[in-house]
């Protein structure tokens, strides 16, 4: 089937409009079922695993519960790190990052498995309350706020109805991981006073086995079962208490003079909260917040878009005095994002439009390449959706991208047909159909090999691996369309709508071919200027070869010190503060920091509401020394200043709270992609990998962090990790227990029942299943004095003191132990200086490690920055294989091995260009520069092959070569210029772009127009010289070969 058939039936058998229609339409549906996300999914999944030991410190967590349960879960398939961390509040978590591509469900069924053989090992009190699996992203993609405006409710209050009426409804939302509410579950608190229980000589564990005894549910059975009764009776027993009021007429034991004592006797009893770590407010109000995380693979958007309604149902049935708001939330900043880039998109194709009606000056013309355009964009959905992509900010970026060379092969043969009217010829048909005959390998040849750059792309694992495939295969997607369109569609319509221009009768002419006239005089001169040009390259050969040296050297030394980074930070309009105040703080006194913090930072001009949490911190974790912010800023519309932008906020909150000694403030930005931790800068872990004293390792990693904070890359790097918390190393004296019939274990329960307290049973309230806690009231245990008041009994039934049976001695420790691979590890926090990439501080990182630490030491990136330490590498690669790639196809279609060379050679200039403008810009180069760079290696060996194939052709009609190339740099001056100026024009909306998500729209712009530019200007030259350089060689080495001619007498 010739390209012909498609001319002779436009549409009658209607087939290049019918195949364009069926394109469009199923590019519709597609479009209108695919889902919006920010990122694809990039984020390698993770599962946390977390557990509660009630009242032992940080080190007893690790040494019991971490450790077995690290051991057991080494080396689950497909494990990429895990991180733990034990804390003084008796908790742990360890988290288990997965390699890309492992699918989340299977590698949480891998890790429940592996934690059941440890099982055995754990605490009694550990397996008691639970151990829990979650796989999760590790990134909130939603955070909102229970408060109450006019104080009328206290925290515990909202906390629990937040627990109790929204918290389940949101978590049956699909694709919600997990909604966190920061902040304790009620409980029934049983506090003891010991000097009473010693008076009736009791222990803790008394209360616990009474508990045992009476707060249970008993099946007790039915009467009148199996029997001729006429009646079956049910027994039923009332089960475990409810209010207050039955606790506290709980049993304990009979005394001697007949009464009967019961607990209220000797403790007081209140429905409190399960834990008092937390202190949470609203813009100064009483306030509770809530967390949402996505699972692994689902989308952000719907899920966020689920959430607003279920929110804004609830909202409806609030109490009085309740309000429910928004603190945080990704949606936003996609939504304002996106339409930022469909503005772009509109922009792009009107510019693209206009240019080629400057260079075809009909309007006929141009409607042939709009049509192009918009086939080949809306066709590309369909792809997405068969491909099970997404839009996002790559494959809309993409589409941007892509408008300039979709464009291309329409240009292509629209330019033909119109030379073919320049030489003389006036039926439309034939014009076609002899200018099809021409191009047709060359548009196949183009597109092929601007799809060959896109193919191994594909092949890079990783996060890295998943922004190229999603872009590359995006735009190879949409080329390829255009071409079936400009072999089917834009020939038909070529044949069907377009004329020669002419003159019309008493030589008036319409305003089209006057414009045509002045256009074509104007661009004959140029031609001319440019032939002259040309010959003078011809006379001088060696200039070429210089040039291509300036541009290789430019190009290498351009790619090394362009700062590097993974994705531009943008302003997503919520900052997070970490505040830390020094070791050993309580919360109480913890809040008078935040409350002051708060004071200073509240009438911030750009702050629409912000939340606050004593006791617990974004990047500190849970500990009463820490805290944390949560701050929303104004919609991206209302702040529009240099003074509005979120570095800009984020360096007031410095400037305002510098002086607050008491503390240490940490502000930084949401991170850009989801699912790599919480701030958005960079994180690494120092490794003790010899076993030595964790003051050891702080001591080295301190050194590391000064000589960090030396750096010029480095704004600020610091860790939540102290050993400076006062704490009181408790010794027992076995030998004087023995003499008095104690055993040490007795005096040890005696100390966790009343100080540590104990969870001694459950209770049924609100339709949920609550805690029931032991242990002493708080004024009975403040200080060392508390403990002679506390007592233990020994074998005869006697109390003595625990007191006289340990040793106290004054010890300093940390709150937070952190394990790194199963070694013990500090984790650092930091950000580059302004003026640098992540990329620089990375490197800044590795070399003051190599400096500072000792051997036994080590240290491993962590997030966000693990992937971009590890992407570096893979990059070049990309590079040489898509130049390879591109070199091959050229071979075969050549049938030469010298000509593509030429082709090839001019791609450097380009990339020297797009390296320069990025310096220029002060842009670093990150994801969104590269696949800007590959698209150019593509775009400029497109174009170069336009030049070499015509003058292979003019060769092959016996012309000398240096007329060949002559000949072909006049006939395709235009066509190469208009593709040239088509993308550039294309990219300026996006160079120049503003707004939310700018950045990445400035990277991809200022690289490819950059690179545009400077490699169109070098490829006319240049390409032509080295044509003629490569065709003689190959005409010396490699002389055609003269075949034999196959006889045809069978």
């Amino acid at each position: 089937m010739k390209i012909k058939v498609f001319i002779d039936r436009p549409i009658l058998a209607a087939e290049p409009g019918v195949i364009s229609v069926v394109i469009l339409i199923i590019g519709l549906i597609g479009l209108s079922q695919l889902p919006i996300e920010q990122f694809p999914e990039i984020a390698p999944p993770t599962v946390s695993v977390s557990a509660s030991y009630t009242g032992a410190n940080a080190e007893t967590v690790q040494k019991s519960v971490v450790v077995p349960l690290e051991e057991a879960l080494n080396g689950v398939e497909n494990m990429m790190y895990m991180v733990s961390s034990s804390t003084n509040t008796g908790s742990a978590r360890i988290t288990i990052y997965f390699r890309q591509g492992t699918d989340p469900d299977m590698a949480m069924v891998n890790v429940q498995n592996r934690i059941a053989s440890a099982q055995g090992l754990l605490p009694a009190e550990v397996t008691r309350s639970g151990i829990t699996v979650r796989k999760r992203q590790t990134s909130n993609i939603k955070a909102l706020a229970l408060y109450s405006p006019d104080n009328s409710f206290d925290e515990s209050f909202l906390n629990n109805y937040l627990k109790i009426n929204i918290e389940p409804r949101l978590s049956r939302i699909a694709g919600v991981g997990e909604v966190n509410v920061m902040g304790a579950d009620y409980s029934l608190r049983i506090w003891l006073d010991p000097g009473k229980m010693a008076k009736y000589g009791l222990v803790p564990t008394d209360i616990t086995t009474v508990l045992d005894e009476q707060n249970l549910e008993a099946p007790t059975g039915t009467l009148g079962a199996e029997s001729e009764n006429t009646f079956q009776y049910v027994l039923k027993y009332r089960g475990r208490y409810e209010g207050e009021k039955d606790y506290e007429n709980l049993v304990i034991k009979s005394l001697a003079s007949g009464e009967v004592l019961r607990l209220k006797d000797v403790a007081r009893i209140e429905l409190g909260s399960r834990t008092y770590t937390y202190i949470g407010e609203v813009n100064g109000h009483p306030g509770s917040n809530c967390m949402i995380a996505q699972t692994s693979g689902s989308n952000a958007n719907e899920i966020i878009e689920e959430v607003d309604k279920v929110v804004a149902e609830i909202s409806k049935s609030l109490p009085k005095g309740m309000e429910l708001v928004d603190l945080m939330s990704s949606k936003d900043f996609l939504d304002a994002s996106i339409k930022n880039v469909i503005k772009t998109l509109v922009e792009a194709i009107l510019l693209v439009i206009f240019v080629v009606y400057v260079f075809l000056q009909s309007m006929r013309s141009t409607l042939i390449p709009s049509i192009s355009i918009i086939v080949s964009l809306i066709g590309t959905f369909a792809f997405l959706y068969a491909a099970g992509f997404s839009l996002n900010m790559l494959t809309l970026f993409a589409l941007v991208l892509v408008i300039g060379t979709v464009v291309d092969d329409a240009i292509v043969v629209v330019e033909a047909v119109q030379a073919k009217f320049d030489e003389g010829y006036k039926s439309s048909y034939l014009a076609t159909v002899d200018a099809m005959g021409g191009i047709t390998s060359a548009l196949i040849t183009t597109t092929f090999v601007f799809m060959a750059v896109f193919i191994p792309v594909c092949f890079i694992g990783g996060t890295t691996g998943t922004f190229y495939t999603q872009f590359g295969l995006t735009m190879a997607v949409a080329v390829a369309i255009s071409m079936v369109n400009a072999l089917t569609l834009s020939p038909a319509l070529c044949a069907l709508i377009m004329t020669p221009h002419v003159i019309g009768k008493g030589g008036k002419m319409s305003f089209s071919s006057r414009f045509h006239m002045a256009f074509d005089t104007a661009f004959h001169r140029i031609v001319m200027k440019y032939k002259t040009g040309v010959f003078f390259m011809f006379k001088h050969k060696w200039l070429a070869g210089v040039l291509l040296v300036i541009a290789g050297a430019g190009l290498f030394i351009l790619m090394k010190t362009t700062k590097t980074g993974l994705v531009p930070q943008e302003d997503m309009g919520t900052i997070f503060v970490d505040v830390r105040t020094s070791p050993g703080t309580n919360l109480e006194q913890t809040k008078v920091v935040m409350d002051e913090i708060d004071r200073r930072i509240k009438d911030i001009p750009q702050v629409r509401i912000f939340s606050k949490v004593t006791g617990n911190g974004m990047i500190s974790g849970q500990g009463a020394s820490n805290g944390m912010f949560i701050i929303r800023l104004k919609p991206w519309d209302e702040r529009t200043g240099d003074e509005d932008e979120i570095n800009a906020v984020i360096n007031e909150i410095y400037k305002r709270t510098d002086d607050i000694s008491s503390a240490q403030i940490m502000a930084f930005a949401q991170p850009m992609i989801p699912g790599y931790g919480v701030s958005s800068g960079f994180e690494i872990y120092v490794q003790d990998q010899k076993g030595g004293t964790i003051e050891d390792l702080l001591k080295y990693t301190r050194q590391m962090i000064d000589a960090l904070n030396a750096r010029p890359e480095i704004a600020r790097a610091t860790t939540s990790f102290d050993t400076k918390f006062p704490q009181y190393l408790v010794e027992v004296d076995a030998a004087r227990c023995k003499r008095n019939g104690v055993s040490p274990s007795e005096v040890l329960n005696v100390l966790s029942g009343y100080i540590g307290g104990n969870y001694a049973s459950n209770m049924n309230r609100f339709s949920k299943l609550y805690r029931v806690m032991v242990q002493a009231s708080p004024e009975f245990r403040l200080d060392t004095e508390a403990l002679n008041n506390m007592f233990v009994r020994n074998s005869d039934g006697e109390m003595s003191p625990v007191s006289q049976y340990l040793t106290l001695t004054r010890v300093y420790g940390a709150e937070t132990l952190s394990r790194f691979n199963l070694f013990s590890a500090i984790s650092v926090n930091g950000t580059p200086a302004a003026g640098y990439s992540s990329g620089q501080a990375i490197q800044a990182v590795r070399e003051v490690a190599e400096e500072t630490l000792p051997e036994g030491y080590g240290f491993e990136f962590g997030g966000m920055s693990r992937e971009e330490a590890s992407s570096g590498s893979t990059t070049t690669l990309v590079f040489v294989i898509c130049v390879v790639f591109i070199y091959l196809i050229l071979c075969a279609l050549y049938e030469s091995l010298f000509i593509p060379i030429a082709v090839i050679l001019s791609v450097p200039f380009g990339l020297a260009g797009s390296f320069l403008f990025a310096k220029m810009f002060g842009l670093e180069n990150n994801i969104y520069l590269q696949t800007g760079l590959i698209m150019l290696i593509g775009l400029l060996a497109k174009t170069a092959i336009l030049l070499t194939e015509y003058a292979s052709e003019r060769r092959r009609h016996g012309m000398t070569i240096t007329q060949a190339a002559i000949s072909a740099a006049q006939v395709r001056l235009r066509p190469i210029l208009m593709t040239s100026l088509t993308m550039i024009f294309g990219m300026l909306p996006m160079m120049f772009s503003s707004g939310v998500g700018a950045n990445g729209n400035i990277s991809i712009g200022v690289g490819t127009v950059g690179g545009m530019l400077i490699g169109t200007i070098a490829l006319l030259f240049i390409v032509p010289v080295l044509f003629i350089v490569f065709q003689t060689l190959q005409e010396r080495l490699m002389p055609e070969r003269k075949l034999p001619k196959i006889e045809e007498n069978k």
